[in-house]
C-alpha cells in the first residue's frame, strides 16, 4: 500500500501508509514532489500518520526530503496524528523538535504510553540481538584494553609529529541517522576540516577520498595504514553507538545527498568493520559500491557472518596492501 494523495481545496492531505519502508517511501516522496511542482501547488500539505505504525530509515529519508522540499517551495507542512512507534523514530533523530506536529486522536492507550516505553522499530534483526550486543561489549572491553596499552606511544608520536590534540572526534550518522561523535587517533593536521575544500576529491558522489591527501601527517599515514587510528572507536561500540561489525558510518553531509533508497544503509548500526573493510575500502571509488556492500551485509547478516567478517578483518590488517589512506 502506497501513500495516497487526497486533493482538497486547502490544504492537501497525504495519507501515509501503515508501513513506510523503501517502496512506500519512494512513492511518498514522489507524491509530495508532484504536489510541490504542480502549476498551482497547495499552500499547506498535511501528512496523516494516523495509520502508520512502522517507519524505517527509508521512510525517515523520504520524510526529511519532503520537509526540505516544502520548505524550499514555501509550503506549510504539518504531521498529523503521529503514532508512538513513529514518534520514537522522530525522537531518536531529534526531528520531533523540528517538524510541526499535531495530535487530534484521543486514544487513551497512546496517551498513557510514556517516552520510556516507546522503543524505535526493529528495522533489522541485528538491532535488538542481545547476543550481538554481548559480543560488541566483550570485544569493546578487550579493544579498550589494547587501546590503553598503545595509548602512550601513539600519543607521544602524534604530539612529536604535529601540534594539536591526540584524539579527533567527528560527527557521524548512526542507526536511523542519529548523530554521534566518532573517535579516532588524530591522523591529520589540526586544521584538516578547514582545509578540506582545498583538497581534490578523487571519487564521485558523497564520499571523499584523496590518495595523497596533504593533510595527513607522517605518523597519521602509519596509523591509517595499520588502522590503529580507529581503535578509540571501541568506546563508541561500548556505549552502543556503533557495533564491531556493521555498515560504514557516514558523515551528515554525505547523508544530505542521499536519495531515498540509499537511506536503507542506516537500518543497522555502523560498524568498525564490515563488507566495505574486507573488500578493499581504500580501493573503492564508487559510492554505489559502498551502498551495494552495505546492503549486502544487511541481507546476509547472521551472528556467524559477523564472526567471519571479524576474522577476515584481522587477516586484512596483517596484509601490507590493506589499510586506509
Amino acid at each position: 500500500m502506497y501513500s495516497e494523495a487526497i486533493e482538497l481545496k486547502e490544504p492537501t492531505l497525504i495519507q501515509v501508509p501503515p508501513r513506510l519502508t523503501v517502496l512506500e517511501a519512494v512513492e511518498f516522496r514522489k507524491n509530495c514532489q508532484e504536489l510541490c511542482q504542480a502549476d498551482t501547488p497547495p499552500g499547506k500539505i498535511i501528512f496523516d500518520f494516523s495509520d502508520t505504525t512502522f517507519m524505517d530509515s527509508s521512510g525517515l529519508g523520504a520524510l526529511v526530503s519532503n520537509f526540505k522540499l516544502t520548505k524550499d517551495k514555501g509550503i506549510e507542512l504539518l504531521l498529523k496524528d503521529v503514532r508512538p512507534q513513529v514518534m520514537a523514530v522522530l525522537s531518536l533523530t531529534g526531528l520531533n523538535e523540528v517538524l510541526p506536529l499535531e495530535q487530534t486522536t484521543n486514544t487513551e492507550t497512546e496517551k498513557s504510553t510514556s517516552k520510556s516505553e516507546i522503543v524505535p522499530p526493529p528495522t533489522h534483526p541485528s538491532i535488538y540481538s542481545w547476543i550481538k550486543r554481548s559480543i560488541d561489549v566483550l570485544g569493546a572491553i578487550v579493544g579498550l584494553v589494547i587501546t590503553a596499552v598503545l595509548f602512550v606511544p601513539i600519543a607521544i608520536a602524534i604530539k612529536l609529529d604535529s601540534p594539536g590534540p591526540i584524539f579527533f572526534g567527528q560527527i557521524r550518522c548512526g542507526w536511523m541517522g542519529k548523530k554521534f561523535r566518532m573517535w579516532k587517533f588524530r591522523s591529520m593536521c589540526a586544521n584538516a576540516e578547514q582545509m578540506k575544500s582545498q583538497v581534490q576529491n578523487q571519487i564521485a558522489g558523497p564520499l571523499f577520498k584523496n590518495d595523497n591527501d596533504p593533510r595527513i601527517t607522517k605518523v597519521g599515514r602509519f596509523l591509517r595504514k595499520t588502522s590503529l587510528d580507529e581503535i578509540p572507536q571501541f568506546w563508541n561500540v561500548l556505549i552502543g553507538e556503533m557495533s564491531l561489525v556493521g555498515t560504514r558510518p557516514p558523515t551528515p553531509d554525505e547523508v544530505e545527498k542521499y536519495e531515498v533508497p540509499e537511506w536503507q544503509r542506516l537500518d543497522v548500526k555502523p560498524g568498525m568493520t564490515g563488507e566495505w573493510q574486507v573488500n578493499g575500502r581504500s580501493q573503492i571509488r564508487n559510492f554505489e559500491d559502498v551502498i551495494r556492500l552495505d546492503l549486502q551485509y544487511q541481507e546476509n547478516w547472521s551472528l556467524m557472518y559477523d564472526i567471519k567478517l571479524i576474522f577476515k578483518t584481522v587477516f586484512i590488517l596483517f596484509n601490507k596492501n590493506s589499510g586506509a589512506y
